[in-house]
């Protein structure tokens, strides 16, 4: 259970409110729509306001030491200010109350630019912003401080995936002095990185970064893995997760082929096996389920190739036709020559398909099994093909290459190159566009290749080509593993294309709407290796601040009890959103025996959802009470403070 920790700040706001209103020109993002001038001179006249300034810029030093001053001279107790998007800064200015001495939730937050300057122009602007303005003082004036919500952390933290991202995640955790568990559904630890050969940009083999990876984390004291296993119950909050984890003998096809792959290699445990990963342990025999508690969750749980339906490109419907993983595959195990031999064929013309699976249009592109379509753009496929087609280039000479691409999008450090390389390497480059991919075929020519790729080429004004090719190499995008089992469980966000989603991409970019759940590597979005194992340490970091603390502190904004009012109708129980913050239990009141409603600080949402359905009025939600926002309301539609400026 969450404790309320004594705030350090013994300012009390006095019997009469004393707010200060500081608006902000953002520049002119703010400035330019709106005569801020006006908004403060109108702010002075709202009831308890006692200061209204203005400054360019409140977020830089200059306008937070504004606010500092006035409040340690005792001018002003409780804050207003009015400036961008409160999810942008409003924690910035909570940390100056901090700073003052004051208690940061006697402070209220006025959006003017994303819902004012950005959205209107004239003097609707300046009249939207006033009111706001007026609004927020108004409830300004009715705060009353509040205390944060110490939560005590669970020592330990669990990753669930052990592909890079997750091994990432575990070895730096464990470098920082924190326990981790690891768990892999898998009997093997390296993930999709380990089916490869080679990684692209930069050519390191899967051996070297997955191989020495999970060599450290098996090597390290402070991490516990647990391979063939998957996580089958969960409850808690941020500090106190509790996990139910099932470890049973692996099930499926492509485990198969991956213990298959191990026997072939003669590796034996905790040796990388080609194609495979390393397998840490031996695998179980019969299903147990192992309990868990954790202070934090990284989801590292990965990504899936694009699997092309039948007929797809030629795809199954020809022997020739296959994804780009697997002609890494076939590479790897080609030998040496002046041509490309893959399985006793000479492969003398190779074809390159960029964005199958990748940047699906709907009314174009079919639906693939689920019902889905994969709008975006995968970002690592263009690379992984350009690094084949050098690779072919480079060691087959007499094997050309043909490139049919939708666009190039070589984004990353070391990417370009690969396309000049290619272009060196006389790979030809031929572009089509969207509803006019290449078409895969059977080639008449019994002497010929066996396949012909029919293309309009953009390139040459839309001349219309067929090329002769013994292999189609489809660059396949990334999808997001099936994980709806967990997403049920911890109720993550997830994105339109299926991916997890985080807070925000800029300011909180590996964090989900679950405190204490962070996401590394490709659940999150497509990534290649680099950007994985860089979203990995970032996580890791984040989760070790928490456990490095001990504890954590959340905003008190949660649903409060009147006891005195509560009848325990029970209402409020079955409209709450959260499971378990809200619960009819059993208490004595002022003499006498029944149900009321106790609210779990932690799991609530403070949605006040409850306070909208109780007939008594008993609940409220602190920081937002019924009375803060009928103030709110009365202020945003009276006009007797904006008399004369009509």
């Amino acid at each position: 259970m969450a404790k309320r920790k004594k705030p350090e700040s013994k300012s009390e706001p006095a019997s009469a409110p004393r707010v200060g209103v500081y608006v902000c020109h953002c520049g002119g993002n703010i400035g330019d729509a709106v005569d801020v001038k006006q908004v403060c001179e109108q702010a002075r006249r709202v009831p308890g306001v006692v200061m209204a300034r203005d400054h360019m810029f409140m977020c830089s030093d200059p306008g937070q030491e504004l606010i500092i001053e006035d409040l340690k001279s005792g001018l002003v107790d409780q804050v207003v200010v009015a400036s961008c998007s409160p999810s942008l800064h409003e924690t910035t200015f909570r940390q100056v109350m901090v700073r003052a001495g004051a208690n940061p939730y006697l402070y209220e937050h006025a959006n003017l630019r994303e819902q004012v300057s950005w959205v209107h122009h004239g003097p609707e602007a300046t009249e939207k912003a006033a009111r706001l303005v007026a609004a927020a003082a108004a409830k300004a004036g009715q705060l009353t401080p509040l205390e944060p919500l110490r939560v005590e952390v669970q020592p330990r933290a669990v990753v669930i995936g052990g592909g890079a991202a997750g091994l990432k995640s575990a070895l730096d955790l464990a470098a920082r002095g924190q326990a981790v568990v690891l768990v892999e559904k898998s009997p093997f630890l390296g993930g999709q990185a380990a089916q490869l050969s080679r990684l692209a940009p930069g050519g390191e083999t899967a051996a070297e970064v997955i191989g020495e990876l999970a060599a450290a984390v098996l090597a390290h004291p402070n991490v516990t893995v647990h391979t063939c296993s998957q996580v089958t119950g969960f409850e808690g909050y941020i500090g106190n997760f509790k996990l139910k984890v099932t470890r049973k003998p692996p099930e499926g096809m492509e485990y198969a082929e991956r213990l298959a792959a191990l026997s072939r290699s003669g590796c034996g445990l905790g040796e990388f096996a080609p194609f495979a990963g390393v397998m840490p342990g031996a695998i179980p025999e019969r299903a147990e389920e192992i309990d868990l508690q954790a202070g934090v969750i990284v989801l590292a749980t990965g990504m899936r190739p694009y699997r092309p339906r039948q007929g797809e490109y030629g795809y199954q419907n020809f022997p020739e036709v296959v994804t780009l993983p697997e002609f890494n595959r076939l590479l790897a195990a080609a030998g040496e020559g002046g041509t490309l031999i893959l399985n006793g064929r000479l492969i003398r013309s190779l074809a390159l398909v960029h964005c199958v699976g990748s940047r699906q249009i709907p009314g174009i592109h079919e639906e693939n099994e689920d019902g889905y379509l994969n709008e975006y753009c995968s970002r690592t496929c263009c690379a992984a093909a350009l690094f084949a087609a050098n690779l072919v280039r480079e060691q087959y000479p007499k094997t050309r290459v043909f490139d049919f691409y939708r666009d190039i999008r070589t984004y990353g450090r070391g990417q370009e190159e690969l396309y000049t390389r290619a272009a060196k390497n006389q790979a030809v480059f031929f572009r089509f566009e969207a509803g006019e991919e290449p078409q895969v075929g059977k080639n008449p020519d019994p002497k010929g290749p066996p396949l012909l790729v029919k293309v309009k080429d953009v390139l040459t004004f839309g001349e219309e080509l067929s090329l002769p090719a013994d292999l189609v190499v489809l660059a396949v995008g990334q999808e997001p593993n099936n994980i709806a089992d967990l997403v049920a469980m911890m109720k993550i966000p997830v994105g339109a294309d299926r991916f997890l989603q985080e807070v925000h991409p800029k300011l909180r970019p590996v964090e989900t709407a679950v405190a204490g759940i962070f996401l590394a590597g490709t659940c999150q979005a497509p990534l290649d290796a680099g950007e994985a194992v860089a979203a990995a340490g970032a996580a890791a970091v984040k989760a070790a601040a928490i456990l490095s603390r001990g504890y954590v502190e959340l905003d008190p904004f949660v649903a409060e009890v009147d006891l005195s009012r509560c009848t325990g109708a029970g209402a409020c129980v079955t409209a709450c959103l959260a499971d378990g913050a809200l619960s009819l239990v059993e208490m004595e009141v002022g003499g006498q025996k029944g149900k009321r409603a106790r609210v779990n600080p932690v799991l609530c949402m403070g949605c006040g959802a409850c306070a909208a359905v109780c007939p008594e009025n008993a609940v409220n939600v602190q920081g937002w009470t019924l009375k803060q926002f009928e103030a709110m309301v009365e202020m945003i539609v009276s006009d007797e403070y904006l008399e004369g400026k009509r």
